[in-house]
């Protein structure tokens, strides 16, 4: 031993050599029951070590995790689906408004119908009046929701935006909401969704469904002119 080493270094054993010693001694791998547990191994007649049991293990293993993943891509794609659908219905009871206030009401409907949710709002910034049943807001008060001018949609919980939901405001504990801009000159607005519950609307969902009913709002909001 070389003392300046400062102890003795253990020796690495290398693969080749388990395996010529294994195979120079196999009654020290086949006589192991032991080991040959904690291998998952067995030995089959002739002393054949069968690695069947390991291997279907593994291949259960993999079986498993295989099915869960394509369960939770099929439930992903049926959300999905059933999500689309339900949108495109309410596109045509959007389209089927007959004035502002109307429009309004339809939106605050599929939100509870359609989407299982607390509420639905429109809301415009103005210095007068909205039309009926639209939420007013004040200049810039859509940038101060969404967190900045460049902000297009917010999901999640936003504090600033509770009082679009008026006396329901206590119970929303999250909200899918979407810039609009409406009519010319472009006015700012807001179309938002409110749910009771915290995990209805979270920072990491997608915003392309209710950007796209925003869209449609929009669109159908313009058919009337605003007084």
């Amino acid at each position: 031993m070389d003392g300046s080493q400062g102890g003795i270094e253990e020796a690495r054993i290398e693969p080749a050599a388990v395996r010529r010693f294994l195979s120079d001694n196999p009654e020290f791998l086949t006589g192991d029951d032991g080991l040959l547990d904690e291998l998952g191994l067995k030995v089959a007649a002739g002393n054949v070590v069968e690695f069947a049991p390991a291997a279907m293990a593994r291949i259960h293993a993999a079986h498993q995790q295989e099915a869960t993943q394509r369960q939770q891509i099929e439930e992903t794609a049926r959300a999905n689906f059933s999500a689309q659908a339900q949108t495109h219905g309410a596109v045509v009871d959007l389209l089927d408004a007959r004035n502002h206030s109307d429009l309004a009401r339809r939106v605050d409907e599929l939100a509870r119908q359609r989407f299982g949710l607390a509420m639905g709002v429109i809301a415009l910034e103005t210095d007068g009046h909205p039309p009926a049943g639209w939420k007013m807001l004040v200049e810039s008060q859509v940038d101060m929701i969404l967190g900045g001018p460049q902000r297009l949609a917010r999901m999640g919980f936003a504090p600033t935006a509770l009082g679009l939901f008026g006396e329901r405001a206590e119970e929303i504990k999250s909200m899918a909401m979407v810039r609009m801009a409406i009519w010319e000159p472009s006015r700012q607005g807001l179309l938002a969704f409110g749910s009771t519950e915290p995990e209805g609307f979270t920072e990491d969902m997608g915003t392309e469904l209710v950007a796209f009913l925003a869209r449609v709002v929009e669109r159908t909001a313009e058919r009337w002119p605003i007084l």
